[in-house]
């Protein structure tokens, strides 16, 4: 049977123009009106999804028809649809940008588009932005456009006036610097790094409020067709999975958590910056996150940094993605040229640097099959030790490395567990 609820997929033509200050606006918006908003994002992220379950109210999973798959994605949105009063979903860089790409998922479940461009510096050509987004792909329904940045009324009455027939003027959100998100190397901050997160949240949804009224009315339903998450083997069952997380281990997708609770594993969190001991536990994974930022006091943490080596030496199994693989080195050098001294599990360094090193979807073929993920770094590996495994981009070429160090698993590749769950299940398996 299948499931309506209003939909609103919010776009731009590009990044930066203001994807997540509106969707984080329209979410804190709707959510103050007594309604259950539900909001996903599109493509690999960490960080906009943080910001938008703190306007929302609930975790925010990804979108990605090729990391994720199409199956995993209609399931999610069918889920909920059954909670929601509202669905929106965050694109990522420009609708057209990406193969897949937004605009694929919104032709894929039929949702409408909001617009969101910034219009700072422009004023008639705004239509002909409105009208390329409009008419360049077939079956994309461009239902609405709001401008961000603008300078006065008569500027937003210029844009308002350049509009192509058919497309719905959502409102204008004037420039204000004391509501902007603030951001850092790989994008935004960390939800629970800025300060005053509910306070800018609710400026946004005041802004929306006046600038777009018709920001708080619902959008039309969409039909979403029937459709489950797999159910997992309790593969992990009776298996304690030990989880850092705090702000040097942050990038975690909620569905991964999901997929080792699914697997029957019992999770215990705990944080190496604050120096806790890994707990007792049979499997420890450590996330990604931003250990260059706080490189010196893990370098201090000998609690935490002790009980990993104890953890690796008794042959239990580590699985490490990017910034927890970076702890795991001897050395980590940071963007100032200090190195700091970690785990030394691995051989070798760690070094940061100004340029991004590797971007993309990629996937990784283990004995149980494909693993699919994503990377995002800008630092780059120094080591002797040859890569055991190696993954490979979306379109074929050769991607990042893996090293193996006894059960210990080093990757930059941050996997999404639910596009195989048996193969997690193999990694973290004593």
């Amino acid at each position: 049977m299948n499931r309506h609820c209003p939909a609103l997929l919010v776009a731009a033509p590009a990044s930066g123009q203001g994807k997540t200050t509106v969707t984080a606006a329209l979410a804190r918006l709707h959510r103050r009106a007594g309604r259950r908003v539900r909001v996903f994002k599109c493509g690999p992220d960490f960080l906009d999804p943080q910001v938008l379950e703190v306007a929302s109210g609930a975790p925010v999973h990804t979108l990605d028809l090729w990391m994720c798959g199409q199956a995993d994605a209609a399931a999610r949105l069918y889920e909920a649809a059954a909670a929601a009063d509202l669905l929106l979903v965050e694109g990522v860089m420009g609708l057209y940008d990406g193969a897949p790409s937004s605009a694929d998922i919104a032709r894929r479940f039929g949702l409408p588009v909001l617009a969101v461009i910034d219009a700072a510096a422009m004023a008639q050509t705004f239509g002909a932005v409105v009208h390329g987004l409009a008419t360049y792909g077939e079956g994309v329904n461009l239902g609405g456009v709001l401008a961000n940045g603008v300078g006065s009324p008569h500027h937003a009455d210029l844009l308002t006036a350049s509009l192509p027939a058919g497309v719905a003027w959502y409102g204008a959100l004037a420039r204000d610097p004391a509501s902007n998100l603030p951001e850092r190397h790989l994008g935004l901050l960390q939800a629970d790094e800025i300060v005053d997160l509910d306070q800018r949240l609710d400026r946004l949804a005041d802004a929306l409020a006046h600038g777009a009224p018709q920001a708080g009315q619902l959008p039309p339903p969409v039909s979403f067709a029937q459709a489950r998450l797999p159910e997992a083997a309790s593969l992990l069952g009776g298996i304690t999975v030990a989880v850092a997380r705090d702000r040097a281990f942050g990038f975690i997708y909620p569905a991964n958590l999901d997929c080792l609770a699914q697997l029957g594993a019992r999770l215990a969190f705990f944080s190496p910056l604050a120096d806790q001991a890994v707990p007792a536990c049979d499997a420890v994974w450590l996330p990604g996150g931003y250990p260059e930022l706080h490189a010196a006091q893990l370098s201090k943490n000998t609690r935490f940094l002790e009980s990993l080596r104890a953890h690796h030496a008794a042959g239990r199994p580590i699985l490490a993605e990017c910034g927890g693989m970076m702890a795991l080195f001897e050395t980590l050098t940071d963007v100032a040229g200090r190195a700091h001294a970690l785990a030394g599990l691995v051989p070798g360094a760690t070094v940061m640097q100004a340029r991004l090193a590797e971007l993309g979807g990629q996937a990784l073929t283990l004995p149980q099959g494909e693993l699919r993920g994503h990377t995002f770094h800008h630092s780059r590996a120094e080591t002797p030790l040859a890569a055991a495994l190696r993954a490979r981009t979306a379109d074929g070429r050769p991607g990042e490395a893996v090293y193996q160090v006894g059960r210990l698993t080093a990757t930059y590749l941050h996997a999404y567990f639910p596009s195989n769950p048996a193969a997690v299940a193999g990694l973290l398996r004593p």
